[in-house]
């Protein structure tokens, strides 16, 4: 995908509703007021997103792995710490994915992460091998 003025700007965007896992927690919470009937459901999937997002950042430090930095290649966007491995978005979206597949179309809910995870590949913020981890992690913990 070119990076435009435009695509940067949308990615930037889409990206941006990853950070924390802010996002798969809206989707939470909107769960269980929306949907009492499964309300023990919704909490235990915003968990797993919690859980997934508290575990990536602790490796994250633990590792300390440094965020890619190629000459003349800038980062599209700003990030809250200089650390890589593994990505925190790619590990809470695959969280909540792998969490809410039951209770939404896994489908979009996958489209959804992979998306976020390319997100952090086209923004420079991230390796291969960090959203990969992320996947993973996310996948692992999203399945308690």
């Amino acid at each position: 995908m070119a990076r435009t003025p435009l695509t940067v700007t949308w990615v930037r965007r889409y990206s941006a509703l990853g950070e924390h896992g802010l996002v798969w927690f809206g989707v939470g919470l909107a769960g269980m007021v929306l949907d009492p009937a499964r309300r023990p459901d919704w909490r235990r999937g915003a968990l797993s997103v919690l859980l997934a997002y508290c575990a990536s950042t602790s490796i994250k430090r633990m590792i300390g792995r440094q965020r890619p930095a190629v000459e003349d290649l800038p980062h599209l966007m700003a990030t809250p710490t200089g650390l890589s491995f593994p990505s925190s978005h790619a590990t809470s979206s695959f969280a909540a994915a792998r969490a809410f597949r039951h209770l939404l179309p896994a489908g979009p809910l996958y489209a959804a992460a992979g998306a976020m995870g390319i997100s952090r590949l086209y923004l420079g913020v991230h390796y291969p091998s960090d959203i990969l981890a992320g996947v993973a992690l996310g996948t692992a913990v999203g399945s308690r």
